[in-house]
């Protein structure tokens, strides 16, 4: 017999049942992330650092997540750190007479009297070294700014003999790093969680990628982040994923927190598409969201770039693919192998708080600099 109403209220108790157990399994299993994130991350933290007799002036670029890490790692390095705009960076290396006069890439945002500055800085016989943070992207403007330095610090193997053949005496290869107090596991709320996440400018190299990946995106719950999505010929399909625009780093940290993948994909950098980099020179070295994506302890999957197995481990503590279709494979292959993403990510996570924080670097740096 049917009884009016049962076999409803039977069907919407089997859907309470179902997302009741759905939601336990994820609750389970973002604890076991949580709690062992949190855990590694107090394990790792390193003893201060002996400071070194030195005075530094450093002046930033603007990039909101390395400026404050590499302050930070100075303030625990050397005797004194001063901060100046780049716009006094002359006046104020007059005035406080440091040792060395540290530049942050030394782009955008410089004044045009940059190059100047810098002439007036070592007139005084203080030493200056520029850290260039996005070789190779733009030789157009670097390969002048390079030779007025003492020293040249560069992230990007391609560039090194470039320099070298522009007159710098001194060029030293320094790999970028992550500042771990900002970068770092954290619990989230629900609407930063996604299975598949990728934040940055839809340049063309990304288009044709995720253009690739749509149809198997369209099924999972992702999140995309960055200008010109609209680019993609498959845009309307993943649309609904996208949140146009700069995205600020803080809610870029919750994102990768809430993640269960991120795809690192670095930028193209063919002369023309997207960038200054007029020599043509080749991307060889990773970027630095290479290292904080690893440092919020989830799974990265990220394309080759010449130096990565010097930094990490493909298949230990990072995860790599060389074209669409094995991104697509390992995409599918992790988000159903929840114990061994898991176990990736957190390897990543410890590597990078042994090996890749900006108090990592620094120290490096003033090892080679004599400071």
């Amino acid at each position: 017999m049917i009884i009016p109403g049962v076999a409803t209220v039977q069907t919407k108790e089997q859907r309470n049942a179902k997302a009741a157990a759905a939601g336990f399994a994820s609750g389970y299993e973002n604890g076991l992330r949580d709690g062992a994130c949190e855990y590694l991350y107090r394990l790792m933290q390193p003893a201060a650092p002996t400071k070194r007799d030195c005075c530094v002036l450093y002046i930033p670029q603007g990039f909101e997540g390395i400026d404050q890490g590499v302050i930070e790692a100075l303030r625990l390095i050397v005797r004194e750190v001063y901060v100046a705009d780049a716009a006094r960076m002359a006046e104020q290396a007059a005035l406080i007479r440091p040792d060395w006069v540290l530049v942050l890439n030394g782009l955008h945002v410089f004044p045009a009297n940059h190059l100047e500055q810098v002439d007036a800085v070592r007139s005084l016989g203080i030493r200056t070294a520029i850290w260039f943070a996005d070789d190779p992207y733009v030789t157009a403007d670097t390969m002048y700014i390079a030779p007025r330095y003492d020293v040249v610090l560069t992230h990007e193997l391609s560039t090194i003999q470039m320099y070298r053949e522009r007159g710098c005496a001194n060029v030293i290869y320094m790999p970028l790093a992550v500042d771990h107090n900002r970068f770092k596991p954290k619990k989230v709320e629900e609407r930063y969680r996604s299975d598949v996440c990728f934040i940055g400018q839809a340049f063309w190299n990304r288009v044709e990628m995720f253009d690739a990946l749509a149809p198997f995106l369209n099924t999972r719950k992702v999140f995309i982040a960055g200008g010109l999505w609209e680019r993609m010929k498959n845009f309307k399909t993943l649309q609904r994923f996208v949140r146009q625009g700069w995205l600020p780093v803080d809610d870029s940290i919750n994102y990768y927190n809430g993640a269960r993948i991120v795809i690192n994909l670095h930028r193209t950098t063919e002369v023309g598409k997207d960038n200054k980099n007029v020599l043509n020179l080749p991307g060889r070295s990773i970027n630095p969201r290479t290292y904080e994506i690893s440092a919020c302890g989830t799974l990265q999957l990220t394309d080759c770039r010449e130096d990565l197995t010097q930094y990490y481990t493909p298949g230990s503590d990072i995860e790599t693919y060389a074209d669409a279709a094995e991104l697509k494979a390992k995409l599918e292959y992790y988000l159903g192998h929840e114990n061994e993403r898991r176990s990736i990510a957190l390897r990543g996570l410890k590597r990078t708080l042994a090996e890749h924080t900006y108090v990592h670097r620094l120290q490096q740096i003033a090892e080679v600099l004599g400071w």
